[in-house]
């Protein structure tokens, strides 16, 4: 990636930054549980982490509307279609943060998967992945993010 469009993606992940902390000071920031909003942070990490990785974002909190669940964020990395799943930690545990997506979680996300590629125009299905992001917050510090490409696949029988 060039180095002036790494520039202007830190720069509005910034500028992102400070209107959180302008809002916070206000008095307007959003009111949700602790879990929640760290978990908005962590996709918004997650959120730049793949913005400078080259993907191009076409999705966050995308939901079917009748199908329970949403898909944290959904990116074209060149002609692959990449469903993304964050989870998001303020401390490491013994487990980690990934393994947080278990079967049920696994079937929930290629359900609205099915829904989002069913929606797109054109005859035929693209190509498609299931990765997970690991974000673990960082106070005063980067965040550390790991990504775990085609995390699973679209059959459970498979050997993940």
């Amino acid at each position: 990636m060039r180095k002036v469009e790494r520039m202007r993606i830190g720069a509005l992940e910034g500028a992102l930054r400070a209107m959180d902390r302008i809002a916070a000071r206000r008095g307007r920031k959003r009111e949700l549980p602790a879990h929640l909003e760290s978990g908005l942070q962590g996709e918004e990490a997650a959120y730049f982490y793949l913005r400078r990785k080259g993907y191009t974002l076409v999705a966050r909190r995308w939901s079917a509307g009748n199908v329970p669940g949403d898909l944290d964020l959904v990116a074209w990395h060149g002609p692959l279609l990449c469903f993304f799943e964050v989870k998001t930690r303020t401390a490491r545990d013994m487990t980690p943060a990934e393994a947080a997506v278990d079967a049920h979680k696994r079937r929930t996300l290629r359900r609205l998967a099915r829904h989002y590629i069913r929606q797109l125009p054109g005859e035929s299905a693209p190509q498609a992945r299931f990765d997970v992001i690991s974000v673990y917050l960082g106070q005063g510090r980067e965040h550390d993010i790991s990504h775990f490409e085609n995390a699973f696949g679209w059959d459970e029988r498979r050997q993940d």
